[in-house]
């Protein structure tokens, strides 16, 4: 299967791509206003961006009468830590992977400058598939998720992105996935040795302006820690 994707690309030849994965019953159109909100010419003056915004496949979701929605897994429970849908975990994983080795493949851009992004849903696998991958990325961000898998995490993950920067953020006032969720998995991540900027704000199950001020500025400093040391060379892109 491969997934139906947006994307949005600033140059023809881009250097960096952010891979942003949408929440339950959304589709990759959901964040493209938030991508067109983020303000990244520093990014882009060091060369081009893509945005890919991939749609969840069409499944039954358990906690919606059995529904078909788009869904990255099935939601079997309300507590979100009780009959995780690893099977489902597993499979949307092996296709984010696949679409993040296809930046590199079609694209030429390599996993050390493609940052994975999710929210709620897209957030929970994107740690999932972040913390697997086998290459080094340039950065995870997560945002009102959570960690899924907890309990197995430390023996699955991967050696490579042990230090990848992890961008989380969350609103107090969630009631989809409530805070003490996604502190216990910021706990969890942190107890591993992760580096993770944490942010919470006074919000629901939302994104919200301060937030998406908070990220444009993590991922210029990531990407362009990702671009390689200041004043180095980049490569030649075509407007």
């Amino acid at each position: 299967m491969t997934l139906e994707t947006i994307e949005l690309q600033t140059r023809e030849t881009p250097r960096f791509s952010i891979v942003v994965l949408h929440g339950l019953g959304a589709d990759g159109n959901d964040f493209v206003p938030v991508c067109q909100a983020l303000d990244l010419r520093a990014v882009m003056a060091r060369g081009g961006l893509r945005f890919v915004l991939p749609s969840a496949p069409e499944i039954p979701v358990t906690i919606n009468n059995g529904m078909r929605m788009r869904a990255w897994y099935d939601i079997r429970h309300g507590d979100l830590s009780q009959r995780e849908d690893a099977d489902g975990l597993r499979v949307s994983q092996a296709l984010i992977e696949d679409l993040i080795a296809r930046e590199e493949r079609e694209h030429g851009i390599p996993p050390e400058r493609v940052v994975l992004m999710g929210f709620s849903q897209g957030c929970a696998m994107t740690l999932m598939t972040g913390l697997r991958y086998p290459k080094r990325l340039a950065g995870l961000v997560g945002l009102s998720g959570y960690l899924p898998l907890l309990g197995t995490t430390e023996a699955e993950r991967g050696a490579a992105n042990v230090a990848t920067p992890i961008f989380l953020a969350h609103g107090s006032g969630d009631g989809v996935v409530v805070p003490a969720r996604a502190q216990a998995s910021l706990a969890e991540l942190r107890r591993l040795g992760h580096d993770v900027e944490w942010h919470e704000y006074p919000m629901a199950h939302e994104v919200s302006m301060e937030e998406i001020q908070d990220l444009q500025a993590w991922l210029v400093k990531t990407l362009t820690a990702a671009a390689g040391a200041p004043g180095a060379p980049d490569a030649p892109t075509a407007d």
